[in-house]
């Protein structure tokens, strides 16, 4: 089976007739639309000649999007797109890349832009300086002279080396690469630091923060909850809907998204399918006769377990470390660890597997060791320093005249290990590791460390280099196994596959025969489940995760309300149906009447709580509200709760502007109408000077230098065209 099959439907022989009928008058209907088309290109091309080029060219398709009416080709960002994938080495996704690579071309357009408008130029010097003082240049080895102090005259000779060196071309693109960064990263802080230097702050804006921060206010309120209206009083129109969304354009503004439905048939293992692998493991036990009639040697009588799990196709590695009690499946553990040498345990299933394990070894092991160690690489080891220079042999040389000295006198280990050994971390506390158990340390290092007694010391190699060893304590000593365990995964037979391929694909038939997909499912009892909002450049769909290719299916230009098809993922099949289509630009009514209809429901229910807030004092006005005027006390503005009502920052603001023993009526809040009078306004002491707070005001906006940014795209016109290069057509 291939992938994304479409759904095959069966047309009888009159059918086909018709539809092909259908095709053709079409296409005679469409010629006129084409030629009115052509008239229309060359009666613009009698206006202006320099149109036609424009009307049939594909420069627009070339396109990814403008930034103030600069172009970005798709070359352009194609080449950032590949730069930058080759950075993060392939560890985010197409469309995370994408995003990063888009978003980094806008703000370094805008930012560009504003320079020249500023009339700022940041030149080659200044990029140089600050790449010449960046630390991962000045601290390294490389550019360094026999002082150990960064040489420049090193650093240009070795960019002039690798630029001219055609073998060199992927290490000076990455430092070309690293180069146009710093001068980004230049422009943006030169024009950051020009526009802070003037977000300063005033001595009375100190004084006026502080006053908003302290000050308390206390009084009495009446208050009439929303609830207090039952929601049925209340009718709320699709017009209405409409209106406020058009009176509030800016709110409800939405990008194109679809929401898609679907039933996901996933290819699952049926308890027959199980049976049979059980079987099948079972049977790799003991000895075998085969069609030629020779011995096939089972688990049970195998030496060479490498060659036993590659001739019989075993789904797990061997794995010839040892295992604790704690390290094998619980349910059979116990069973296992009575056991000998020789003997085997299975079938059993572990996970997505069924497996059969034979004990090779026992023996007695701590599950924990301290120890210490001396690192001497050499070159070629992993993680080798670039200045170490001594071959392999050299430094199993250095490791055995180091172990001879600490033999004699272990009291020197210490001192040896910070003044040779190349793990910085250890080193610098003399060599200790501390505790660590058996899964930590590479192979040669757990082995011997393990394997050997406190206080012994010896040379071990590892991919690292020659490690000096010291162990120097161990604790819990414990049976422990060498297990080799054969296993195969739990996986769907073929026949099964098929079974849920067909299921897969009758669905299709029958909602391409019935519109009312949701019926279809629900008479098959299958879960039909939402993707909602999907935009054209997601790559999740809840529910399935990554299926970017779902996304561009249902964004297609020829993709319809109810369009539907079948995808074959990894492990499963899944029948999408487009059950929403949303256009750029303001909310349908459909989509943002549950957002709404609160705010136009709380807005009618004060007009009706408001008709009843009658009354020249707080307590007239509670009478005939049929509740009671409240006491408030210690409000502020900073934080403006109501005790016994929640957040209420419209009623708190018109209360600290209020003037004293006022009465305020019908203020509508986000719970409820309110009447207030504010009986006393507690002021802070006053302070000798503001400096303080002027300085954290002003600090505060210097630190937010991404509204900046915020600020400068709100007013450039960016146009993304991404989606025509993601999106099926």
């Amino acid at each position: 089976m291939g992938c994304n099959i479409q759904t095959q439907i069966v047309y009888s022989p009159t059918e086909i007739k018709l539809k092909i009928m259908a095709i053709l008058s079409k296409i005679r209907e469409r010629s006129l639309f084409l030629i009115i088309i052509i008239g229309l290109a060359l009666f613009a091309f009698v206006l202006d000649p320099s149109t036609l080029g424009d009307f049939f060219n594909s420069s627009k398709v070339n396109e990814v999007g403008e930034i103030n009416g600069e172009t970005i080709s798709r070359q352009e960002f194609a080449n950032a797109l590949e730069q930058y994938k080759q950075q993060t080495g392939g560890r985010v996704t197409e469309m995370q890349a994408a995003k990063t690579v888009w978003d980094n071309l806008v703000r370094t357009k805008i930012y560009q832009g504003q320079l020249e408008e500023a009339g700022i130029t940041v030149g080659e010097n200044d990029v140089w300086n600050e790449l010449i003082n960046a630390p991962s240049v000045q601290n390294s080895p490389e550019f360094q002279n026999e002082a150990g102090l960064f040489d420049e005259g090193l650093f240009k000779t070795f960019l002039a080396t690798t630029k001219e060196d055609e073998s060199q071309k992927q290490l000076w693109s990455a430092w070309s690469n690293y180069m146009n960064q710093i001068k980004t990263s230049t422009e943006t802080n030169v024009y950051n630091k020009l526009v802070t230097a003037g977000l300063g702050a005033s001595l009375k804006e100190g004084e006026m923060d502080y006053m908003l921060e302290n000050t308390k206010l206390n009084g009495q309120i009446v208050y009439v909850p929303y609830t207090s209206i039952a929601d049925s009083l209340v009718k709320i129109t699709k017009s209405e809907v409409a209106a406020y969304i058009k009176e509030n354009a800016t709110e409800f503004k939405t990008d194109a998204t679809r929401d898609i439905s679907y039933v996901q048939f996933n290819i699952k293992a049926t308890p027959e399918d199980e049976e049979v692998i059980k079987q099948n493991v079972a049977n790799v036990i003991e000895d075998s006769i085969d069609r030629n009639k020779q011995t096939v040697v089972g688990l049970k009588n195998a030496t060479s377990y490498k060659e036993f799990f590659d001739a019989n196709g075993s789904d797990i590695n061997l794995d010839e470390s040892f295992k604790y009690v704690t390290d094998i499946n619980q349910t059979i553990a116990k069973e296992i660890f009575e056991g000998n040498e020789g003997d085997v345990f299975g079938p059993y299933k572990d996970q997505e597997f069924f497996k059969v394990s034979k004990i090779t070894a026992v023996s007695k092991m701590p599950d924990s060791v301290k120890a210490s160690h001396i690192l001497i690489p050499f070159v070629g080891s992993q993680r080798a320093n670039p200045e170490v220079t001594r071959t392999e042999e050299e430094a199993k040389q250095l490791a055995d005249s180091l172990l001879t000295v600490v033999k004699r006198s272990r009291s020197k280990f210490e001192d040896l290990a910070k003044e040779f050994s190349s793990d910085s971390g250890s080193g610098a506390k003399g060599g200790d590791l501390g505790w660590f158990n058996y899964r930590r340390m590479t192979p040669e290092f757990r082995d011997y460390s393990f394997n050997n007694k406190t206080g012994d010391m010896d040379v071990v190699q590892s991919p690292f280099g020659f490690h000096i060893i010291k162990i120097d304590d161990q604790k819990n000593n414990q049976k422990v196994l060498k297990l080799a365990t054969f296993g195969r995964k739990i996986i769907a037979s073929e026949p099964t596959e098929n079974a849920v391929f067909q299921k897969a694909e009758q669905f299709a038939l029958a909602v391409s025969k019935n519109s009312d997909y949701n019926a279809v499912a629900k008479e098959n009892n299958y879960n039909l489940r939402p993707a909602v909002g999907l935009k054209v450049l997601d790559e999740n769909v809840p529910g399935i995760g990554n299926q970017r290719q779902i996304v561009s299916w249902a964004f297609g230009s020829d993709i319809e309300l109810g369009a539907f098809k079948r995808f074959d993922l990894e492990g499963s099949h899944v029948v999408a149906i487009v059950s929403n289509i949303t256009k750029k630009g303001l909310l349908p009514v459909e989509k943002a009447i549950n957002t709404v209809r609160p705010i136009l429901t709380n807005s009618k229910k004060a007009a009706l709580i408001e008709e009843k807030l009658q009354g020249a004092t707080l307590a007239e006005i509670a009478k005939a509200s049929n509740t009671n005027v409240r006491s408030v006390n210690s409000v502020k503005l900073k934080s403006p709760s109501i005790s016994g009502v929640g957040l209420e920052p419209k009623v708190v603001g018109a209360m600290y502007n209020a003037a004293l023993n006022k009465v305020y009526n019908k203020i509508e809040g986000d719970k409820g109408v309110f009447a207030f009078t504010v009986t006393k306004r507690d002021l802070p002491t006053a302070l000798p000077n503001y400096e303080t707070k002027r300085k954290s005001i002003s600090q505060e906006r210097k630190r937010q230098t991404f509204k900046i940014y915020e600020a400068m795209k709100e007013a450039t016109e960016v146009k993304d065209n991404r989606a025509s290069m993601y999106v099926s057509n």
